[in-house]
């Protein structure tokens, strides 16, 4: 929902799991997020949420009083459950309003 979103507690690193109802082909994900400023991005191919492995690290621009827009290509890239881990952030505060995974 467009109205709606996700806001950490406070303290870092915070994370949250998305799942799939099975393994998927994804060649790109988007976050659109409020002041994060580093995210990993990890990925398990397995039945259950086990057995991460670490895929995208990145410190994000500072974009004051606006959204911060991602895109990280994944050529190539297949997974059931995608974590995403907020390592840090410019606040104490961050929220993250909207994920997109591309693929088949």
């Amino acid at each position: 929902s467009l109205e709606t979103f996700w806001t950490t507690t406070g303290m870092f690193p915070q994370e949250f799991v998305i799942g799939f109802p099975k393994c998927v082909k994804i060649s790109k994900v988007a976050i659109q997020c409020y002041l994060v400023r580093t995210l990993r991005i990890e990925r398990s191919i397995s039945k259950d949420p086990v057995g991460f492995e670490q895929c995208i690290e990145k410190d994000l621009q500072h974009t004051e009083g606006q959204l911060q827009m991602e895109e990280f290509p994944l050529p190539d890239f297949q997974a059931t459950y995608l974590r995403f881990i907020i390592k840090s952030a410019f606040d104490h505060f961050v929220s993250v309003h909207r994920v997109m995974a591309e693929g088949t």
